[in-house]
C-alpha cells in the first residue's frame, strides 16, 4: 500500500493532505524518511512526528448542517471556531471533505475516509453538488445563460459549464439553485460577481442525492452504511 494511501486510512489526512506531510519530512518508515512513492506494509513501523502510527483504523462517516461562523479546518492559525467543534462527545479523528467558505452555509461530510475524501473531491469525480443561492435584485436569461456556459473567475482559469434554475425572484432579491460538478474556491461568488451581482445567502444543500434535509443548523449525524455505501460508488 502507498504511504500517502495508508496515512489517509489513518484518518491523518486527506491524500493530498498526506503528501504535504510526507513532503515535510514527518513521516518515517522503519526508522527512516518517507518519499512519496513509498510502499508499506503490515510489518512496516510508520510515525507521524515521532508518534506510532497503528495499521488498524475505524472509519467514521458524518454529516454535518454546517452554519456560518465556522471555518473548515482542523485547527484554524487565527483561532476562529472549526466545524470540528460541532461533532459530538467521542467523535474520533475525522477531517472536513473539501470546503465551505466561513460565510457559507450547508451540507459538509466529515470522515477518516481518506479514499472517499479523495473521491468526493477530486476533480474527475464531477460529482453534482447543489447550492442555494440569493442575490440582490433580479437577474436576466442573457446573464443566467452567461454563466451556465462557463465564465472567466480568475485570470485564464474558466468555471466549467452548469446547472442554474430560478426559484424565487422579486425586485429585492432572487434565489436559485446552482448545480456544479466542480469545486474551485469561492466560485459561485466569483462566477455571479463577474455579471455584477452580489451573493447574499449561499447553502450547499445537496451532493448527489444526499441531502441535509431535517438536519438543523448546526446539526450533525452519523451517515448510515446505506448513505456510505452511495457516497463510495458515486
Amino acid at each position: 500500500m502507498r504511504i500517502n494511501k495508508f496515512l489517509a486510512e489513518q484518518g491523518v489526512a486527506s491524500r493530498r493532505g498526506a503528501d504535504e506531510l510526507i513532503r515535510s519530512g514527518r513521516v518515517k518508515i522503519g526508522g527512516r524518511t518517507a518519499g512519496l512513492g513509498d510502499d508499506v506494509s503490515f510489518e512496516d513501523e510508520v510515525t507521524l512526528d515521532g508518534k506510532l502510527l497503528s495499521h488498524k483504523v475505524q472509519f467514521e462517516y458524518y454529516l454535518l448542517n454546517k452554519p456560518k461562523g465556522y471555518v473548515c479546518t482542523v485547527k484554524d492559525e487565527k483561532e476562529r471556531k472549526t466545524v470540528l467543534d460541532l461533532l459530538p462527545q467521542g467523535a474520533g479523528r475525522v477531517f472536513p471533505v473539501g470546503r465551505l467558505d466561513y460565510d457559507t452555509e450547508g451540507l459538509l461530510i466529515l470522515t477518516n475516509d481518506g479514499d472517499l475524501s479523495f473521491r468526493l473531491t477530486s476533480p474527475k469525480s464531477e460529482i453534482p453538488k447543489t447550492y442555494l443561492v440569493r442575490i440582490g435584485g433580479t437577474v436576466t436569461q442573457q446573464q443566467l445563460n452567461r454563466l451556465r456556459a462557463g465564465v472567466e473567475i480568475d485570470k485564464g482559469v474558466v468555471s466549467k459549464k452548469c446547472k442554474i434554475n430560478v426559484v424565487e425572484t422579486n425586485q429585492s432579491y432572487t434565489k436559485l439553485h446552482v448545480t456544479l460538478t466542480e469545486g474551485k474556491n469561492r466560485e459561485i461568488r466569483k462566477m455571479f460577481a463577474v455579471i455584477g451581482k452580489d451573493v447574499e445567502f449561499l447553502k450547499r444543500i445537496r451532493l448527489g442525492d444526499l441531502t441535509v434535509s431535517g438536519l438543523d443548523r448546526g446539526a450533525c449525524r452519523k451517515l448510515s452504511a446505506k448513505e456510505v455505501y452511495y457516497l463510495k460508488n458515486l
